[in-house]
């Protein structure tokens, strides 16, 4: 079982986030995960928040160890050319430490108030599905070209290679049946929020989904989220009910109890799970 850890980048300075980064590395957590939002989603009035990719690429020369990600990466926030070239310039600035995780987004606030684009859902995840194949195309292809009806690329070549073969991992985060096909054609990993219990369901699912596109279900790693509050004993048990289930990736939530029990949990709890 692999565990990273969310270092939450809303309302706190950036000092506080390479501060969260660097425990997260030091203490042997296999990734540091961020979000892809501009203002912070909770709160009230402004707030600090700083933009995924470019934090990404900042704490990539901050850490040395584990690995980068932003959970997720919203396709309405950039054509999915420029979200290639970024995933290439951040699989290289971090050695190859790059997790692309990718959605359809979902803050419609979000989007009213910086006037960026919100369709409806459906065109979202037509949209989504064609920015899946043209971003993972770019990566790894030259003179690739894709003529969709939401995104087309002609004979586009990005130089160089992700420092990854053939590319970075590609995480898409789904629950709906449109979004799960989506996942089962084309992620690496899986992830949904939700208990082990509510998502059994959606996994079978995706193993099913999966297996029809002509994929091993097996090849597709399912991940989700865990608390560190509460009781260090139900944590554990949690994280046991969640490998039972199959999963593979968990994403702990900063707790509460902040920095002090992020520590104790490293400690006493995650060299027992590699």
């Amino acid at each position: 079982m692999r565990i990273g850890l969310d270092v939450a980048q809303q309302r706190m300075p950036w000092t506080e986030i390479v501060s969260r980064a660097r425990l997260a590395d030091d203490a042997g957590f296999d990734g540091i995960w961020g979000f892809d939002h501009f203002q912070p989603m909770y709160g009230s009035g402004p707030g600090e928040c700083f933009e995924g990719n470019t934090t990404l690429a900042a704490l990539s020369g901050l850490t040395t160890r584990a690995r980068l990600g932003l959970l997720v990466t919203g396709m309405t926030y950039r054509h999915p050319s420029v979200l290639a070239a970024e995933a290439i310039t951040i699989d290289h600035a971090s050695g190859g430490r790059y997790e692309l995780a990718y959605g359809a987004a979902w803050f419609d606030d979000e989007h009213r108030a910086l006037g960026i684009p919100f369709p409806p859902t459906g065109a979202r995840v037509a949209a989504f599905e064609e920015a899946v194949q043209v971003v993972r195309g770019l990566l790894t292809t030259d003179g690739f070209t894709f003529d969709g009806r939401y995104y087309q690329v002609h004979d586009a070549t990005l130089r160089p290679r992700p420092v990854q073969t053939p590319h970075p991992p590609i995480w898409i985060g789904a629950s709906g049946d449109r979004m799960l096909g989506i996942a089962a054609r084309y992620a690496d990993v899986w992830h949904c929020f939700g208990p082990s219990q509510a998502l059994a369901a959606r996994a079978e699912r995706l193993g099913e989904l999966a297996a029809a596109a002509g994929r091993d279900p097996a090849s597709v790693t399912r991940a989700g989220s865990v608390s560190l509050e509460g009781d260090l004993d139900d944590v554990r048990r949690t994280v046991d009910t969640w490998r039972d289930a199959g999963y593979g990736y968990l994403i702990a939530g900063w707790p509460a109890e902040g920095r002090a029990r992020v520590e104790e949990f490293a400690t006493q709890v995650l060299p027992a799970l590699s």
